[in-house]
């Protein structure tokens, strides 16, 4: 059932780990630690690959499980495809941000997706057993998320979804959102993470809160 509503946001500093270094994870770790959290980023080549992001972005660099052990949170940023090498045993417990998006162009066809029996979220669950899962920062380009951000009621401000079960996990998410300046909308459980996956109406579209409810209240399955 879709229950759209704002959650309350909650600022405490916190260590973030981030697994993967692209676009997603280098824009969330460079406004993290402007936010003033500790970051530690990684991917699966190894920390010494990312050699220069740590001086450029203020952050620490790991190993996948490192940063999965580092973070209070968890931000997963990488490809479908590698979902599968997550550290299983350091996420257990934890509570994670899924940033992750399916493009079968990229990360080749996978039925249960194709078929919308399930969403990504759901998908990524399934290999993650234990972690508290958000979906969260998949909706909204990541030059958009450096530039957009707003000061807290303004009326042009940018809203952004969210999706979970655990609800200590959404209001941590949507604290990140308003530091980054950003409005939270919760879209309900994680199931309903599909409103706002990949080809629906309010997919990487600037929002206000009111627009991105009419948005995700409106979205359909077979819009793809």
């Amino acid at each position: 059932m879709l229950n759209l509503s704002t959650t309350k946001s909650k600022v405490n500093i916190m260590k973030i780990g981030i697994l993967g270094a692209g676009f997603v994870g280098r824009a969330v770790a460079k406004l993290a630690t402007r936010a003033g959290h500790q970051v530690m980023l990684s991917n699966s080549r190894g920390p010494q690959t990312l050699f220069s992001l740590k001086p450029m972005l203020g952050c620490e660099t790991g190993t996948a499980a490192q940063a999965a052990t580092f973070g209070d949170i968890v931000v997963i940023a990488v490809p479908l495809t590698a979902i599968g090498q997550l550290p299983v045993a350091e996420l257990a417990g934890k509570p994670v941000i899924d940033a992750v998006n399916y493009y079968p162009e990229r990360d080749g066809q996978v039925p249960e997706l194709d078929q919308q029996a399930t969403t990504t979220s759901e998908y990524l669950a399934g290999f993650l057993p234990g972690a508290k899962i958000t979906k969260a920062f998949n909706a909204i380009r990541m030059t958009d998320l450096e530039t957009d951000g707003l000061p807290a009621g303004d009326p042009q401000r940018r809203a952004l979804p969210l999706a979970g079960d655990d609800a200590e996990t959404k209001t941590i998410v949507a604290g990140l959102y308003d530091a980054f300046g950003f409005d939270t909308l919760d879209a309900g459980t994680l199931s309903e993470g599909w409103r706002f996956e990949r080809g629906m109406p309010c997919y990487c579209v600037p929002m206000t809160r009111d627009e991105l409810k009419t948005a995700l209240e409106g979205a359909e399955r077979g819009e793809l």
